[in-house]
């Protein structure tokens, strides 16, 4: 409907009433264009009201134009939050899968040093055979004379730098005289040759083993002065503490590397 043509509308009646009536009073007029004017005011009102509506509705739109820019502006940043995030997720997994690498490497590092020191640990009382000497003493002697002094000095030379190693000192003795006192003269015979080896050669006592045996566990039968001279003796045996495992050479001077007892057996039989 176009609101600019009721004037003329209005004037129409108005010439028509006045033509057909010209007697017509002013009554008769207000009368006439009464519904007409409410007609119009109807529609004034109508208008105002769609105008009313019509802002109504450009301001919701704009409100929801403004939230669906927020919202597309927060989907944006939460996009980029999670692609951060993710971004940060990779890097972590990726520092992980170093860390778990490296870790792995760290264990097979230390499997490898347990095995070691287990090894290690297994052979501390692995000992070898590195070389053997005998000294001889007159019949009641105990000291050294020069002859044994040059065996001791040839054993020790077998040691050379090594540092973990242990001397076996064996007294013996042999039939003349009493028990106690044949053992208490192999341990004096025993005592000389530490002595000797600690002052002269500076080997510490705390490598050095001891005993007097007597004489028990004799070189020969003792039938003969021969046999006691070879009874009355002191057995040195040096020993290398061998972590590797493997298994050393007996010196020659005892090639099966015998102990004292299975000499012994051997010469009864």
């Amino acid at each position: 409907m176009k609101f600019g043509k009721v004037p003329a509308v209005v004037s129409a009646v108005l010439a028509a009433s006045l033509v057909s009536g010209g007697c017509a009073t002013k009554k008769h007029v207000r009368e006439a264009i009464a519904p007409v004017q409410q007609q119009v005011n109807d529609v004034q009102k109508q208008t105002a009201d769609n105008k009313t509506a019509i802002g109504d509705l450009d301001r919701a739109v704009a409100t929801a134009d403004e939230k669906a820019t927020d919202a597309g502006k927060r989907a944006n940043q939460a996009a980029e939050a999670a692609a951060a995030a993710q971004n940060s997720a990779n890097q972590a997994g990726q520092k992980a899968d170093a860390a778990n690498q490296a870790a792995g490497q760290v264990q097979q590092s230390v499997s490898r040093l347990d095995s070691r020191v287990d090894k290690s640990f297994q052979n501390l009382d692995n000992y070898h055979l590195v070389d053997t000497k005998q000294v001889y003493f007159k019949s009641g002697v105990s000291n050294l004379d020069q002859d044994a002094q040059g065996q001791l000095d040839q054993a020790i030379s077998a040691i050379g730098n090594m540092r973990n190693y242990v001397i076996e000192i064996e007294g013996f003795a042999d039939h003349t005289g009493p028990r106690a006192y044949n053992v208490e003269l192999s341990r004096r015979r025993a005592e000389s040759v530490v002595r000797y080896l600690t002052v002269e050669h500076n080997v510490p006592l705390r490598s050095v083993r001891t005993l007097g045996i007597g004489a028990d566990f004799p070189n020969a039968v003792n039938k003969t002065r021969e046999d006691r001279h070879n009874n009355r003796r002191v057995d040195v045996k040096i020993y290398a503490l061998d972590l590797t495992g493997a298994q050393g050479q007996a010196a020659t001077d005892n090639p099966n590397g015998n102990s004292t007892a299975d000499r012994a057996r051997q010469v009864q039989h």
